[in-house]
């Protein structure tokens, strides 16, 4: 019999959850194939099988937590699509009639033949549970252990409707349980709200994990949030002239607003490279590379697919690569490779409409900048003349214990001074 062990999955994975199971005990499994989806601290990802066989039996069920080297399931490799130790006789072997019956039912005198032989097999072996080929066909299709079948025949013999009847009656204690257990918890809430109707969920390891990093953050980290803002008028005519162009040029691709910000990052970060850095015991570790984070929202939670070398890339690159990422994880089919090693985060509560917020850092990093919703307001151009312009505040949330105020505005100036010249970043590169 072999196992099935939750596999190593990253550095800093050491346990998930069953998310839920792709196969049920008695279906055959090819090598490679993926069994069960397990949902870990970033992403969910695929547990697929090392051996060949007949899915035996499930050690962990869907909602379990699991370690990385726990056995979740076991396999026989030996055996045939139909059996498992959930539905068979007692010793794992499938009966002797049972070959001739898996894809038809027997005719009527074919029934009594193999009831006949069924009762002589098992008045020479005890152990073995007397059962119909009818009825042994149907436990192992509804994974039913016949020693839980209560029996109505004299002889003791499980038929087809003994199954059926098990199966009916489970399926109506489940549900009286669940209806039990819900009005409960119902009463529980009924007394703590004050008899208001409330609804409770458990949380996904996702948002649990969430949840803890951020309270860590604020305990680990003396974080500190500083703001400016940014007059886009520049950004928006240039997008606005060069928009067709860009995307004849470059097969389709839209000219967004992030290639721009995560260009004037770069430069900013390569000006200020505290913020680009991060804390390892006693040593401040500089990074001269920039992978940049982008945070994205999902219905399963916020993620931070990271742009490799996103110095190195064009605006069409970097566009194409951001665009390439915020699918895979709309499609929850993100990779461990494509969230780990980022050297600085940039999220965008702008598009929820929010205003202004305070970002909290994405740990290990010691920067995050926040962009916010463009609003039209009336700027002062000189003493004399004031204008509407498209703004957007900026919040850089940095770790001051390696990045002092000055520095933090600082990089904040120049980021402005670089989106307000977008001309500047073109020549740049």
């Amino acid at each position: 019999m072999a196992e099935i062990k939750v596999p190593e999955l990253a550095e800093s994975i050491t346990e998930g959850t069953i998310a839920e199971w792709m196969k049920e005990p008695g279906q055959y499994v090819e090598k490679g194939e993926a069994i069960a989806e397990l949902e870990t601290d970033k992403v969910n990802v695929e547990l697929n099988s090392e051996y060949s066989g007949v899915l035996q039996e499930l050690l962990s069920q869907a909602g379990d937590e699991v370690s990385v080297g726990d056995v979740v399931a076991t396999i026989d490799e030996n055996a045939s699509e139909g059996t498992s130790s959930d539905a068979g006789s007692s010793s794992g072997e499938k009966a002797p009639e049972d070959s001739q019956d898996e894809k038809r039912e027997p005719e009527p005198s074919q029934q009594q033949e193999h009831d006949e032989s069924d009762e002589a097999t098992d008045a020479e072996q005890s152990d073995h549970i007397v059962a119909s080929p009818a009825a042994r066909k149907l436990a192992r299709e509804k994974g039913i252990n016949l020693d839980e079948v209560p029996v109505r025949d004299p002889l003791g013999r499980v038929r087809k409707e003994d199954i059926e009847s098990y199966e009916s009656n489970k399926a109506k204690n489940q549900q009286q349980h669940s209806s039990q257990q819900s009005t409960t918890e119902s009463k529980k809430d009924a007394d703590e709200f004050g008899g208001k109707t409330v609804e409770r969920e458990r949380m996904s390891r996702r948002r649990q994990t969430i949840a803890n990093r951020l309270v860590d953050v604020q305990q680990s980290t003396a974080m500190l949030t500083t703001f400016n803002e940014v007059d886009m008028s520049a950004i928006m005519d240039l997008r606005k002239r060069k928009k067709e162009s860009f995307q004849e040029k470059h097969d389709g691709t839209k000219l967004g607003m992030m290639s721009f910000f995560t260009k004037a990052v770069v430069g900013a970060l390569k000006q200020y490279p505290l913020l680009n850095a991060e804390i390892q015991g006693n040593e401040i570790v500089k990074k001269y590379f920039y992978d940049i984070g982008m945070a994205v929202s999902t219905d399963q939670g916020l993620v931070v697919p990271v742009i490799r070398d996103a110095d190195t890339r064009s605006f069409a690159g970097i566009e194409q690569e951001l665009g390439r990422l915020s699918n895979k994880a709309r499609d929850n089919k993100l990779s461990l490779e494509d969230l780990q090693g980022g050297t600085f985060t940039i999220t965008n509560g702008g598009v929820f409409g929010s205003l202004l917020s305070t970002p909290i850092l994405n740990t290990p990093q010691v920067g995050i900048l926040g962009m916010h919703t463009i609003q039209w307001r009336p700027v002062a151009i000189d003493q004399e003349r004031m204008e509407n312009r498209p703004m957007m505040y900026i919040a850089l949330s940095y770790d001051h214990r390696i990045v002092d105020g000055k520095e933090a505005v600082s990089f904040l100036v120049t980021l402005k001074q670089l989106l307000e010249e977008p001309e500047d970043l073109l020549l740049e590169g």
